[in-house]
């Protein structure tokens, strides 16, 4: 009986030493605050705001499509004014326009994220950005994202970070920010701020392990394919971008790929894969569905789909991105450039998607 007491014992503090494990690989400096509810909320009002003349696609598709997928928050996509919004090369319907929702949640959203835009100055955009900060929200900028929040004078005074190569720019427009490198996202309090595109899966799982603890963030993970979302990261690596000939040189008729969409597909694999086949400059994208009707996804944003002639004429069509960790998308993505278009191409967007992964496919030269 000795015997089967102890080695019962032993066990659990062998379990108890990997439970610490597994809770200290995420032990992060960056650690987001812990969501306190506001207004009698069940949920956190999760805010996604685009511009609609143009908006980076994965730099919004995806903690909007991490957050909503997540079941912890109430996700409401924006778009500054009304009408559909561009983010190239897809067109969307979302949920409200900022005069919308304002008029639902006059007490301001718990956490509003701000994508890279076209124009980071939009007067628009600006200012209800700032006015959700000064209601008490924590502001996210995801990318240039930055720049409009820098724009709002809500980062000053404050720790942040941006994409890697507009560092000495940003240091130079907004003095009174903190701007750190070599960091995947920042957290001072209620400012938030991420690295480059790729940089938008760390920060999004921070931001749920925020709202409802550490395991949640883990078993999401594991969903998403995602092994780490610490705020470690190497900037330096990326700093000599060897790419940008390349897509200038880029000449030749283009391809045609079609992407096919479902009611309830992946919002998130559907924007890797055609902003990355779109940064090659190699091929074109088309939105194919059933209908021309609108396809409603996973989280309740619409794609629009394209008006396609005869789909015999796309050089390719790709399959609905479903039953795929979510994460992986990029890997797989790359890995298709690579062999379509050659490594040089994957090694070149992999770099501006400042994905650490995008070294496998540097070449010897």
């Amino acid at each position: 009986m000795k015997i089967v007491i102890t080695l019962i014992i032993t066990s659990l503090i062998f379990l108890s030493m990997d439970s610490c494990a597994q809770v200290n690989k995420t032990v992060d400096p960056q650690k987001i605050d812990a969501y306190k509810a506001r207004f009698g909320r069940t949920k956190p009002v999760v805010a996604v705001v685009a511009l609609n003349e143009g908006t980076e696609l994965v730099d919004f598709m995806i903690p909007f499509g991490i957050l909503g997928r997540s079941g912890t928050s109430e996700v409401v996509s924006v778009s500054v004014r009304p009408g559909n919004v561009s983010m190239s090369p897809l067109s969307f319907e979302l949920h409200n326009s900022i005069s919308e929702f304002d008029k639902l949640y006059p007490e301001g959203a718990d956490y509003i994220i701000v994508p890279n835009v076209k124009n980071t100055e939009d007067k628009d955009l600006v200012d209800w950005v700032a006015s959700q900060g000064k209601k008490g929200g924590t502001v996210v900028s995801i990318c240039l994202g930055a720049m409009v929040v820098a724009n709002t004078g809500l980062m000053n005074g404050r720790r942040a970070t941006s994409y890697f190569p507009n560092y000495e720019q940003r240091v130079r427009l907004y003095p009174e920010v903190k701007w750190e490198r070599n960091i995947r996202y920042v957290s001072d309090g209620k400012i938030v701020s991420s690295a480059g595109i790729s940089a938008s899966i760390p920060v999004s799982i921070a931001l749920v392990e925020a709202i409802a603890g550490y395991q949640k963030a883990y078993s999401l993970a594991l969903e998403l394919g995602v092994t780490d979302w610490t705020s470690q990261h190497n900037s330096e690596i990326f700093v000599n971008f060897e790419g940008r000939g390349l897509f200038n040189s880029s000449s030749g008729k283009k391809e045609s790929t079609g992407l096919l969409v479902r009611k309830g597909d992946d919002e998130i694999g559907i924007a890797i894969a055609a902003d990355a086949l779109r940064m090659t400059g190699k091929t074109s994208i088309k939105i194919l569905s059933e209908t021309d009707e609108p396809v409603t996804l996973a989280n309740g944003i619409k794609i629009l789909p394209d008006k396609v002639g005869d789909k015999n004429q796309l050089t390719r069509i790709l399959p609905p991105f479903s039953g795929e960790k979510s994460a992986t998308i990029i890997d797989r993505t790359l890995d298709d450039i690579a062999q379509r278009y050659g490594t040089e191409y994957a090694y070149a967007v992999g770099h501006i998607f400042e994905y650490p992964g995008f070294t496998k496919y540097k070449t010897s030269k």
